[in-house]
């Protein structure tokens, strides 16, 4: 029973996925008051939106390592280059990648408008991040991680 406790003792493990759950559940609160809402349940597990989530917990973890092991340990700077890669990755090629998503899907409902059943549900669109949403992201991170150290007893 000790590794359970342990592992809802680890600061550094809980802050990351408090970051990725409340970048969910703050996507899920907006699109509450969105005019066309989709799946909330859908949306919780979904990818792409604001804020990042993956930025939020790359940085959470990251801020975790800096004040639990300090700026100088390994695990500052491996997470911290991690965070660095997830973070340019979800503005950059995921971003593009939604983009090239949303054109790929009009040309294709054009191409098979008469002929509905050749036609499937499409690409995923909402795959990356704007710029703003990764930084969003990021500062939820920072946010959660000095606020999971002050509730676990780290700082």
């Amino acid at each position: 029973m000790s590794y359970i406790k342990d592992f809802f003792s680890n600061y550094v493990l809980m802050s990351a996925i408090v970051g990725w759950f409340c970048a969910q559940l703050i996507k899920v609160i907006i699109e509450l008051f969105q005019k066309d809402r989709k799946n909330l349940l859908q949306i919780f597990f979904s990818t792409g939106g604001m804020p990042s989530s993956h930025s939020s917990s790359v940085v959470s973890l990251c801020i975790a390592c800096a004040i639990g092991a300090g700026l100088a340990s390994p695990y500052f700077a491996i997470t911290l280059v991690l965070a660095g890669v997830v973070m340019i990755d979800a503005s950059g090629v995921r971003y593009e990648t939604g983009k090239q998503a949303q054109l790929l899907n009009k040309i294709t409902k054009e191409l098979f408008k008469g002929n509905a059943e050749e036609f499937n549900s499409g690409l995923k669109e909402l795959v990356g991040h704007t710029p703003f949403q990764v930084l969003m992201g990021a500062l939820l991170g920072v946010a959660v991680a000095v606020g999971m150290a002050f509730a676990m007893g780290v700082l």
